[in-house]
């Protein structure tokens, strides 16, 4: 079992910089698959950027390419996702969720543990 906290969420300008914190519980959080997604109003679910366990493998949704950075600390039980020069359409509910199995998925139903969630508002 596997509990998420997401934190770190705000309002920002356009151009602006965002820090999100996702702890987690249990201790066997270095065998997970851990990924951000994010909700707008009024439309589905998004795979943002996901990191599997082991490699750290990384992958990211092609709208955030260059601009996010996700990473993890297994000593901390802790993943991050660094948000840089973000646009009103980053705006949306930013959700942590985490995987039993080790590779990197983009699909949300795929995915075990869900954080609560964590309001990102970009102003334009």
């Amino acid at each position: 079992q596997v509990q998420l906290v997401e934190s770190g969420g705000g309002l920002v300008q356009a151009g602006g910089s965002l820090r999100l914190s996702c702890a987690a519980s249990g201790r066997t959080f270095s065998f997970y698959t851990m990924g951000w997604f994010r909700q707008a109003p009024g439309k589905e679910r998004e795979f943002v950027a996901g990191i599997r366990f082991g490699d750290s493998t990384t992958s990211y949704a092609d709208s955030v390419k260059g601009r996010f950075t996700i990473s993890r600390d297994n000593a901390k039980n802790t993943v991050n996702l660094q948000m840089n020069s973000l646009k009103a359409e980053d705006t949306a509910v930013y959700y942590c969720a985490a995987r039993r199995r080790p590779f990197i998925v983009t699909a949300w139903d795929d995915y075990d543990y869900w954080g609560q969630g964590t309001q990102v508002t970009v102003s334009s």
